[in-house]
């Protein structure tokens, strides 16, 4: 019977912590905290719940709150979309450029690796490190890079050429702008992961569970 309310305890606390991980990537998305200035170049915070989700929970909670990011994203460039909403949102149309099933991949597929993809290398990388803040630290910075490469491959590969038109890009160009994209914002972003994943890191030793 304890053994039982023991687990109960566990699961209603890892269900309410996770409400708040999905709570928080609601705020960053739904206000200007979502996006932090760093010079002439902007760096989202939204992935950062997810990866907090992830260490400190582990891969169940890594991509629910994953599958939210992807949700939201889809969402809000449906309703309230920009000129290169049509690369997260099937139902997004400008003139004769359309989103397809591809947009609903760009939106969501790379979330999802993000959720899983941290919490199983922080366990893997644990286990062979024995240290946890150097374990979150890699953890989170690796797959912040993949989810960075995975989401701009994704509209090179899938959108170039209506991509590169509505930012009035030649196509020939593209790969440049999104190289240049990766570089500087997955930069920030990625340093980002590491700090918050290094103190999340502290609090919980659930993800290795």
């Amino acid at each position: 019977m304890e053994n039982l309310q023991s687990r109960n305890h566990a699961r209603v606390k890892n269900l309410a912590l996770t409400a708040i991980f999905i709570s928080l990537e609601l705020l960053l998305v739904l206000t200007p905290l979502g996006f932090v200035p760093v010079g002439p170049v902007n760096a989202t915070t939204l992935h950062l719940p997810v990866i907090m989700a992830a260490i400190m929970l582990g891969s169940k909670a890594g991509l629910s709150v994953g599958f939210t990011f992807g949700l939201l994203s889809l969402l809000k460039n449906t309703f309230n979309p920009t000129i290169t909403s049509f690369v997260f949102s099937p139902f997004y149309s400008l003139g004769d450029i359309h989103g397809n099933l591809a947009s609903l991949w760009t939106a969501m597929g790379p979330r999802l690796i993000l959720g899983l993809g941290t919490a199983l290398l922080f366990r893997l990388l644990y286990k062979l490190f024995k240290n946890r803040l150097l374990a979150a630290g890699i953890a989170a910075g690796c797959m912040t890079f993949i989810h960075t490469i995975l989401v701009m491959s994704s509209i090179y590969f899938f959108f170039a050429q209506p991509y590169a038109q509505v930012r009035n890009s030649a196509p020939m160009t593209l790969f440049t702008v999104i190289g240049t994209v990766i570089a500087v914002n997955g930069l920030m972003e990625l340093l980002l992961a590491i700090f918050v994943a290094a103190g999340s890191a502290h609090f919980s030793r659930k993800g290795l569970e």
